[in-house]
């Protein structure tokens, strides 16, 4: 039985070369690993668009989302082909929660509004991050040139992503992985303990790592998508 392919799916504000070094770390592996494009525009949206990327693949798949891309595996990890989930510093809905519920539990550690919107032709609303508060508030341990760029290069996500139910949450069925950094500042480490938990996943803890562990501490990450692998290859071959 062949290991599943990897599917890493970014978040909000980033983009998939956000995955670049946790890749780098992988590619050598006997596994195929992609970094999926997804447009941000909404949970629902977003995972019918990773959906049809899953259909074109065969055999099993493990499904890694960072941040607001926790919301798209939960709900796209329902597709049979799915083995496992892996939350990078990834918001964990159950079915019927949005990312406003979960944060209504354990706020966000950043102060004050850093979010800026920005209306659409058509009447929809896209929010970016303050390019100004960008390094300190969701990867202060990466390096400043990296984030500068970063902050100058972000996706926007429609605002009303926020407020959008999931309408499934395939951790309900499907272990799970959660890794985050006790230094995460858009998402409480509280939330993130508490997501976990809820989702009866296996959990890493990197001490004072930022919301983007997967730049600071990508070794760290790449680690616990390969235990995934290796579980969810023992699974699929029993």
């Amino acid at each position: 039985m062949s290991k599943p392919t990897v599917i890493l799916v970014h978040g909000a504000f980033g983009d998939a070369s956000s995955w670049r070094s946790v890749f780098e770390h992988l590619d050598s592996d006997e596994y195929d690993v992609l970094a999926a494009a997804i447009p941000l525009r909404g949970v629902a949206s977003d995972a019918s668009y990773l959906g049809a990327v899953i259909d074109q693949l065969d055999g099993p798949v493990v499904l890694v989302g960072h941040s607001y891309g926790g919301c798209v595996i939960t709900v796209a990890g329902a597709s049979g082909k799915v083995a496992g989930l892996v939350y990078v510093a990834g918001f964990v809905p159950d079915e019927g929660e949005s990312i406003s519920d979960l944060q209504a539990r354990y706020p966000s550690l950043a102060m004050g509004n850093f979010l800026q919107p920005r209306p659409l032709p058509d009447g929809d609303v896209e929010l970016t991050v303050d390019p100004q508060r960008f390094h300190d508030i969701f990867c202060a341990d990466v390096p400043d040139a990296d984030a500068n760029f970063m902050a100058r290069a972000q996706r926007p996500l429609l605002a009303t992503a926020f407020e959008e139910p999931a309408v499934a949450a395939a951790w309900r069925v499907k272990p799970s992985w959660g890794v985050f950094g006790t230094g995460d500042q858009p998402i409480a480490p509280q939330l993130h303990r508490f997501s976990y938990e809820r989702a009866g996943s296996t959990v890493t803890e990197v001490e004072g790592a930022s919301h983007f562990v997967m730049l600071s501490k990508p070794g760290v990450v790449a680690d616990v998508i390969r235990e995934a692998v290796q579980a969810c290859s023992a699974n699929v071959a029993a």
